[in-house]
């Protein structure tokens, strides 16, 4: 989305949160909105709230089987400036009790769905020379080793986002150089309704507002941020991790390595 004009944004996962947040901020800079979501009523209240925009409610689970073929079908008919792929679910459970329909919903949700959207958008934009894609992921990304503590597990959630994560760097080096701008945006612990609604009270931990990520992800879009972690004071930090990434990539060898031998 171009920086000194407003646009088209299409935001999944609009009916609360983040993605209702991305909607009320993008809509008072004067942005025409798509807002895609599972509630009607919610979706309803964006275009009341914000008059002066056009605002298209598309209502749609993209977690339910056939939920995503209308939201694909804007994205790839429509000259989007921005794509914000919000919406998310998460079931924190050991692997081996997760119901096969819980874990296909979260690779639906948090794998299929963006990587569905984000391919039906950007040949529109990269065509127009210029559109930006942003993956709402998490800092779970980088917490696959990291201890459970009290959380029973959450391997599919963290995998997910992970592949977010590598998703949007690979989607910024393949096409970075033909205007389209990718961004993984990592918060970590957001005050909104997602936890309450998978049953976890996380109100006595420290939580940054839903305004406070958007607005740092859109400013990231502007310092050209593949990935935007809201939470992380040192950059260095994260550029450090994705060096080392690089030198592993870059140390392979043909040759079984001496430890195996």
């Amino acid at each position: 989305m171009s920086t000194d004009r407003p646009g088209l944004a299409l935001i999944t996962g609009a009916s609360s949160g983040i993605g209702r947040e991305f909607a009320l901020q993008l809509g008072r800079e004067g942005c025409d909105l798509i807002v895609a979501g599972r509630r009607r009523e919610r979706l309803q209240d964006l275009v009341e709230r914000l008059p002066e925009v056009a605002v298209r409610p598309l209502v749609g689970d993209l977690g339910a089987q056939g939920g995503l073929a209308a939201i694909v079908a804007a994205c790839a008919g429509e000259p989007l400036d921005l794509l914000v792929n919000n919406a998310g679910v998460s079931h924190y459970m050991s692997f081996l009790d997760l119901p096969p329909e819980k874990l296909t919903e979260v690779l639906q949700v948090k794998v299929v769905a963006p990587t569905s959207l984000a391919h039906a958008a950007a040949p529109g934009m990269v065509a127009r020379g210029g559109g930006a894609i942003v993956n709402v992921a998490g800092m779970l990304a980088f917490g696959g080793a990291a201890p459970l503590g009290p959380a029973p597990g959450r391997a599919a959630d963290v995998s997910t986002l992970a592949d977010l994560v590598a998703f949007s760097q690979a989607l910024h080096e393949e096409f970075g150089a033909r205007g389209l701008r990718v961004q993984a945006l990592c918060p970590g612990i957001v005050a909104t309704e997602f936890h309450e609604r998978q049953g976890m009270d996380l109100s006595a931990f420290p939580r940054m507002s839903a305004h406070e990520v958007v607005a740092a992800s859109l400013k990231g879009l502007r310092l050209e941020e593949v990935v935007c972690a809201p939470g992380v004071p040192r950059r260095q930090l994260l550029d450090d991790v994705f060096a080392a990434n690089l030198a592993a990539f870059g140390e392979q060898s043909p040759e079984l390595a001496p430890r195996y031998r």
